[in-house]
């Protein structure tokens, strides 16, 4: 052999020698040595504890499915057990995150990219606590060294990580949240074997890819002051970090009185893709979902609804969540429609359109701050259960139940809805409802809020300005041709009456309930009604039993065609007067004055009759109505009687208010109109 090829030989072995013995050195070297300096790297990296507490060690392996030459190099099985990693200063708890053991390979060629490859890692036992304090802090945040240096910010790292798969026997979740006053307890457990996803969730044709069902969980704690309870399903670690691939999911909680059950998928969950799922929702009051999920709804009867529900989080002016096409129903009435939920900025919006094809008007009472679904015994029961007691003093009408605005301004909103049909007692014949809501920055409008009633429409704007303390309210309503044997189809005498009901109101005040915004109230209220009949048992049907002291002192027990009633009040701080209250019959005009008071709930009214004829003899004397609201008093007024047309009202007092309730009456009516004679009677003078 040459001397050259002496050197190459003598080289070649060297370089076999010094192989053999760094595999060997490795293979036999003793890896807890590192610990103390792994330990110390990761914490100071971290900015919080970090320990290898129990062995470490390092075999090797080839990997068999590299292909070509890459299957001769043997990669690293790393082996460590009894895991720490502490939180951070600020949070009292030690320990975060626990691990039993770790075991995990390594690409080695991988590194040569810079790339961190990790094909599977397997945990036992691993166990992690979220933790958020009062004042904002969490442990889920982390602090790298090095953040604090601006010029390495801006200085993206050059290598990467990839973890294909995670196994694990048996893992716990704590989250603890003083913020949300949660305390939440997660367990997550193989299935032992992959389970199809259209097996447990079925789903849309564009779903038949997702991949198969690989853990299970359940959850148990409180949120929000309330229990908190569930269980569901979810993918594995291969089709989390796919970016084609849906990632199932599937679950049912329960918080309080309050159920949310959903299947579907994620779309690229490590990028915030997007979601598609079947969600249902129930509860008591569509307002416990506001805890939940931060959309703002009314108070409302028990609910139940079904639709899907799709997000896309990387929208330019952010999330979007659309819940499309649900059906459910709100106490005894159903509900169907399409929302979106956009989460922008100042504040997030919803939008959308709802319809209830049978509307029950008791479920519409947060509307119009009154009893939510009264008389419906679902939401009774749902009340009982809550301990919900009502607001309402046991002496006054006047709804007292408070509108509920601070959380107004959290949320915009403009939401179409439309009842196709209205349910309620035939003394409210309610034919349709439709309405346009906005609520902008706490400042809330319908209009138009418009309803079909009697044959006629009642057209109005109701405005309520949330964001002011205490709450400022305007209402304009307009009702044209309200039909007086719709209005009252129980009573047999109003089935003869041609006429009908026209009226405008436009009042405004301040507070939180429609008793404190009437209280409070300026404005006027307008109200015709023409060829319609009166008598004792109408005011029974109805109800009025002072109606029926009056009545029966003025007309007897028979039936007196009214051929026109006319009257304008005006309110001013919450005190109705009459300018002009007057009923034209067959045997008398009956003139009104007085007031009722809103705040107070009390009338003080003088009914002075100017007989038509000599005949009708208890129409000689004037009655009184005092009293309150809810338990009114009426008589005969003490004195002489009067004499004959000392009642009439002075009538250049009512020139005005006749020539502005003129106005009530379409020009299509007039002729048939028996008020057009009596206002023009008024107005002229006669």
């Amino acid at each position: 052999m040459s001397r050259s090829g002496k050197v190459v030989s003598w080289v070649a072995a060297i370089l076999v020698l010094l192989v053999a013995v760094i595999v060997v050195v490795i293979a036999t070297f003793d890896w807890n040595r590192l610990k103390p300096t792994i330990n110390r790297k990761v914490s100071a990296e971290l900015n919080r504890p970090f320990a290898i507490r129990g062995d470490l060690d390092v075999s090797w392996q080839r990997n068999r499915s590299e292909p070509g030459w890459r299957r001769w190099v043997p990669w690293p099985q790393v082996h460590a057990q009894d895991i720490m990693l502490g939180n951070p200063p600020e949070i009292a708890d030690v320990t975060m995150a626990h691990l039993a053991r770790v075991d995990a390979t390594l690409s080695p060629l991988a590194l040569l990219g810079k790339q961190v490859y990790l094909p599977w890692i397997k945990l036992q036992q691993p166990q992690a606590k979220l933790v958020q304090t009062a004042d904002g802090k969490n442990n889920w945040s982390f602090t790298l060294a090095g953040s604090d240096d601006k010029d390495a910010a801006k200085t993206p790292s050059a290598w990467s990580f990839r973890l294909d798969n995670i196994v694990f026997d048996e893992g716990t979740l704590g989250y603890r949240d003083a913020i949300n006053k949660a305390n939440v307890q997660v367990t997550v457990n193989p299935l032992g074997k992959p389970v199809p996803y259209a097996q447990l969730a079925g789903g849309k044709d564009d779903e038949k890819g997702a991949a198969d069902f690989v853990f299970g969980w359940k959850a148990s704690g409180t949120y929000k002051n309330e229990r908190l309870s569930g269980d569901g399903k979810i993918g594995g670690m291969l089709s989390l970090r796919s970016q084609t691939t849906p990632f199932p999911i599937q679950a049912d909680l329960r918080s309080g009185t309050t159920r949310v059950r959903l299947s579907g998928t994620v779309q690229d969950p490590l990028n915030l893709g997007g979601i598609d799922l079947r969600l249902r929702f129930s509860g008591d009051t569509l307002a416990n979902l506001y805890g939940l999920t931060g959309v703002l709804l009314p108070d409302t009867p028990p609910y139940e609804t079904d639709g899907q529900l799709s997000a896309r989080f990387r929208d330019k002016g952010g999330p979007v969540f659309r819940y499309q096409n649900f059906n459910g129903h709100i106490g005894d009435s159903d509900i169907h429609g399409s929302l979106t939920y956009s989460q922008i900025k100042p504040r997030p919006k919803l939008e959308g359109s709802l319809e209830s094809k049978q509307l029950r008007m008791a479920d519409l009472g947060p509307l119009i701050g009154v009893n939510s679904g009264k008389g419906s015994d679902k939401t009774e029961r749902a009340k009982a259960k809550r301990g919900d007691a009502s607001g309402q003093p046991a002496d006054r009408v006047l709804p007292h139940d408070k509108f509920d605005t601070k959380n107004w301004d959290v949320m915009d909103a403009d939401v179409r809805f439309s009842g196709k049909r209205i349910e309620h007692s035939t003394s409210l014949p309610l034919s349709d409802l439709s309405t346009h809501l906005t609520l902008k920055n706490g400042d809330l409008r319908l209009d138009p809020l418009r309803f079909g009633m009697a044959g006629g429409s009642i057209n109005s704007t109701i405005h309520l300005a949330g964001d002011k303390s205490p709450m400022q309210g305007r209402a304009d309503i307009h009702a044209r041709g309200l039909k007086l044997r719709q209005l009252m189809p129980d009573v047999q005498a109003m089935q003869n009456a041609l006429g009908q009901m026209n009226g405008d109101a436009t009042l405004s005040g301040r507070g939180n309930s429609v008793a404190d915004l009437l209280a409070t109230s300026n404005g006027d209220l307008k109200l015709l009604m023409n060829d319609g009949v009166i008598s004792r048992s109408l005011m029974e049907i109805v109800g009025l039993n002072v109606g029926n002291y009056v009545v029966g002192k003025l007309f007897g027990d028979d039936e007196v065609k009214i051929n026109c009633a006319a009257a304008s009040l005006q309110v001013n701080n919450g005190l109705a007067a009459t300018r002009l209250f007057v009923f034209d019959t067959e045997n008398a005009i009956i003139n009104i004055a007085g007031t009722a008071n809103f705040a107070n709930e009390r009338l003080d009214l003088n009914i002075n009759p100017d007989s038509k004829g000599i005949r009708i003899i208890t129409l000689r004397s004037p009655l009184y109505v005092r009293g309150t609201f809810k338990n009114p008093d009426a008589g005969v007024k003490a004195g002489p009687l009067i004499a004959r047309g000392a009642a009439a009202v002075a009538l250049g007092a009512v020139v005005a208010p006749a020539a502005a309730l003129l106005a009530l009456i379409s020009p299509s009516d007039n002729d048939d109109n028996q008020c057009t004679r009596v206002l023009q009677q008024m107005k002229s003078g006669k």
